[in-house]
């Protein structure tokens, strides 16, 4: 389970996503680099999503930041994202591009 708990991660798809959500699943992902080293390691929740207006499924974790702090990812089941995994690339993926953007 997510160190920041269920509820929390419903309270984030509520206040990210603007609906109502139940659990399905949890999927452990291990997500490596081209070199093969290991970009993320965890396990990503599956949700059922009620009446959202785009996707029926999300998938959510969070990951500690500073101190208490917690960030929380919640990816639709949207085209490209198809599973936990994708969902885990194009969250890394995104993250790797607001850092280049923050660099440059």
């Amino acid at each position: 389970m997510d160190d920041a708990g269920l509820p929390a991660l419903l309270d984030a798809i509520r206040h990210l996503e603007g609906c109502e959500a139940s659990w399905v699943e949890s999927v452990p992902v291990h997500e490596k680099d081209p070199k093969g080293e290991t970009v993320w390691t965890g396990e990503v929740h599956v949700f059922d999503l009620v009446k959202h207006p785009k996707a029926m499924r999300a998938y959510a974790w969070s990951h500690a930041t500073t101190g208490t702090r917690r960030q929380f990812h919640v990816v639709l089941h949207l085209p490209p994202v198809d599973g936990p995994v994708m969902a885990v690339k194009t969250a890394v993926y995104a993250e790797y591009r607001a850092r280049q953007k923050a660099t440059n």
